[in-house]
This record gives C-alpha cells, sequence and structure tokens, in this order.
C-alpha cells in the first residue's frame, strides 16, 4: 500500500483530503508542521509528502528544498494558486505534482501516481547526468595522468594509458582512480622537491656568501635567489593554505631577512649573520618537507625526500669546510665540527640509497657517478686550508648538486612513486 504523509496539519481542508487519501487506498501516516518536515520524512519514510497550501510561500518552498536535499521523495501539491512563478519555483525545489483549484476523490490515486513517476523520472535522468559527468571528469584524470606519464617516463600516449590500465587491474582499481593517484602523487612528489630544494639553497647561498669573501670581485649567485623566491611561489600556489601555508610562511619569513644580504656586496664580518639567517631558513623548510612526507606514501617519498637532502648536505659540507678558514677561534671550530656532521650523514644517506629497492639503471648511474665525486670533495674537505680547496669545494659541491638535482627528478618520475 502506498504511504503518504501530509504537510502542515492546519492548512484548510487538510482533514477532507486525509479523509478522501484514506478512502482512496493510501495509508496516511500523519500530518507534520514545517518546522518538523525533514525530521518525520526521515523516521517515516513515506512513499510521497501531500501538501494543502492556499498559496505557497518562500517558507514553504524552504522547507520543501531542505527535505528533497535530505531524504528526497516525491511531493503533490494542492492549492489554489495559479501563479506562474511559484509553479516554477515549486519545479526548482522538487514538487512532482502541481494541481490548482481543488482535486477529485476518484483522482488521487492517478496524480499521486503520475508524481511517483515523475519523481523516479527525474531521479533517472539525474543519474545519467551524474554518470556523464563522472565519466567526463574521469577522462580528464586520464588524459591528466598520461600526460605526467608521458612527461616523466618519455613514453607514448599509447603506452602511458597501457601502464595505467595495468596498474588499474593490479589493484583493482578504475583507471580513473589509478589516473587520480597518479596526479595526487605527482603533485606531492613535485612539492617534496621542491620543499627539498629550499633546503639546499639556503645552504648554498652560505656558500656562495663564503667564497665570495675569499675573492674580491666574486658575488653570490643571483640564480639561486630565482630558484628560492620560484619553489615558494609555486609551493604556496599548489599546496593548500590552510593546511601549508603557516609551514610556507615560517620558510619565507627568514627567507625575506636573507634575500636583502645577497644583493648586497659581500662583506665578511656578516658571515655569521648571514649563515644564521639560513640555517633558520633550513630548519622550517625541513619541517615543511617532514610534513609533505607524512601526507603521502612515506616509503617513496622519503626517497625523494633523502635524494633531496643530500643536495644540501652537499652544500652545508662546502659552506662549514669554507667557514672553518673564514673564521676564528671557537667558530672556526664549530664551523669544522659542522662540517664533519654533515659529511657522516650524506655518506649515511648514500649507503641508503644504495640500499633503496626504488631503482632503475639511469638512477644506479647517478649514484656511482655521485660516489665518485664525493671521494673527491672529501680530499678537499680533510685539508680544508690547501691554496686550491676552495676552487675544489666549489666545483665538486656544485658536481654533486646537479647530480643529485637529477637522481631526485629520477625519484620523482618513477614508476613506483607516480603509479605505485
Amino acid at each position: 500500500m502506498t504511504s503518504c504523509l501530509l504537510l502542515d496539519p492546519f492548512a484548510p481542508a487538510v482533514a477532507d483530503l486525509q479523509s478522501d487519501l484514506e478512502g482512496a487506498g493510501i495509508h496516511v501516516l500523519g500530518a507534520v508542521q514545517r518546522g518538523n518536515l525533514v525530521r518525520e520524512a526521515v523516521q517515516l519514510g513515506p512513499d510521497v509528502l501531500i501538501c494543502h497550501e492556499l498559496s505557497p510561500d518562500d517558507a514553504f518552498f524552504d522547507a520543501i528544498a531542505l527535505m528533497q536535499a535530505t531524504a528526497p521523495r516525491p511531493v503533490l501539491l494542492f492549492t489554489n494558486d495559479p501563479d506562474a512563478d511559484k509553479l516554477a519555483r515549486a519545479l526548482e525545489v522538487g514538487v512532482h505534482g502541481y494541481v490548482v483549484n481543488g482535486y477529485s476523490p476518484q483522482r488521487l490515486r492517478s496524480l499521486i501516481h503520475l508524481a511517483q513517476a515523475r519523481y523516479s523520472h527525474e531521479r533517472e535522468l539525474l543519474a545519467k547526468l551524474a554518470d556523464v559527468s563522472h565519466r567526463f571528469e574521469e577522462r580528464k584524470l586520464v588524459d591528466r595522468a598520461k600526460g605526467i606519464l608521458m612527461r616523466a617516463r618519455q613514453v607514448s600516449e599509447e603506452e602511458a594509458f597501457r601502464v595505467l590500465r595495468a596498474a588499474s587491474m593490479h589493484t583493482n582499481q578504475r583507471v580513473g582512480q589509478v589516473s587520480q593517484h597518479v596526479i595526487a602523487a605527482a603533485g606531492m612528489a613535485e612539492s617534496v622537491n621542491r620543499a627539498g630544494q629550499l633546503r639546499m639553497l639556503s645552504q648554498r647561498l652560505v656558500k656562495l656568501y663564503a667564497l665570495a669573501c675569499m675573492s674580491a670581485d666574486a658575488t653570490p649567485m643571483p640564480e639561486s635567489c630565482a630558484r628560492v623566491d620560484a619553489n615558494l611561489g609555486a609551493l604556496a600556489k599548489n599546496l593548500s593554505k590552510s593546511t601549508y601555508g603557516d609551514l610556507i610562511d615560517a620558510v619565507a619569513a627568514p627567507w625575506a631577512q636573507l634575500k636583502p644580504l645577497m644583493n648586497e656586496r659581500v662583506d665578511p664580518a656578516r658571515l655569521a649573520e648571514v649563515d644564521a639567517l639560513a640555517d633558520r631558513m633550513l630548519l622550517q623548510a625541513d619541517r615543511l618537507v617532514t610534513a609533505l612526507e607524512a601526507q603521502g606514501a612515506a616509503s617513496t617519498l622519503h626517497v625523494i625526500n633523502v635524494a633531496g637532502r643530500q643536495r644540501m648536505l652537499s652544500q652545508r659540507v662546502a659552506k662549514h669546510a669554507l667557514m672553518s678558514v673564514l673564521l676564528k677561534g671557537v667558530e672556526a671550530a664549530a664551523a669544522s665540527a659542522e662540517a664533519e656532521r654533515a659529511r657522516l650523514e650524506f655518506e649515511q644517506a648514500l649507503a641508503y640509497l644504495d640500499a633503496a629497492p626504488l631503482t632503475t639503471r639511469e638512477i644506479r648511474e647517478s649514484l656511482d657517478e655521485a660516489v665518485q665525486v664525493w671521494a673527491g670533495m672529501n680530499r678537499a674537505v680533510t685539508r680544508p686550508r690547501a691554496s686550491d680547496t676552495p676552487r675544489t669545494l666549489a666545483e665538486t659541491s656544485e658536481t654533486l648538486l646537479a647530480l643529485f638535482d637529477q637522481l631526485t627528478l629520477r625519484y620523482e618520475h618513477s614508476m613506483q612513486v607516480l603509479v605505485g
């Protein structure tokens, strides 16, 4: 038996309507006021809501819209108001039958059935529209994921789609779901890489400043300053402000103080001040990387983090080796000790990357080359006051930086990171 709920027990003719409905074989669950409509619709679950409103107003339409958003069902309205604007508003909020100037008891069942049929047809159309929209959005995700794989792995569009389809079968997910994972993984890997670059650049700038202190005509490279600004801008654009905005701002704060010093002529007396600001920036950038890594696939992002950190350590070792010569007394001894700590961290990370399962032929070749360059840099660190040490440290640290930039990018673009 079809069940119904009546809206507003105080409306005129509701008692007669209830009697006529019962006479037509419709089970009346009760009558409800507007303020309780949603609750009663959820609890009683009527097949149809029937309303008798002499002239429906905004409050009535709002009540129907709220119910349709919470517990949708067919709605049949009896009214004395023929206003076309109200009829249009009724259709917008989800009224499926709008009957003007009364009814006859003999027509009640057919009117209810018509409202139910319109409701079913509407739900079917909405479902089809949602399916088409979903397929369209999924198609866009697949195209984006294919583009990421094509650029990262230098493969054709057909090969990129084969990779997505294979991952879909392996994980028992739709291709669209796999594509969404690829897009998210690529974005997070890029953010970890960029945040890691901020760590490195903080130390590279001090290294360049120290080298400039040793040469009257040398100045810090503006390219590093531009990279800091570019990475901060990209991270602010690509990451959620509510989630990561405070961490990005924490990196930008010491950078705002450090940047002007990079645009002035170098002053050996300000080297310690420059280094202190850079280390504040390093600390905040490291916190950003840690937060990003925690949000993604920890095992794969950790490899990107470690490889990216090697860029920073290569600059930090060179920086402190140079500062141990430029500074005096306790400060020089502290710089020498920091250089040794950074050197040991670098070697431990090399061993980790060498044993990491996330590897390819290109990654292996880059690691082998990095080991050879690191050996040359190690020799220079052990004799910081030799005449050729500044040049050797400058060359080997820049070579290591380029190698680990390339290596980090290769990890970022590896299939294990992108596809999982």
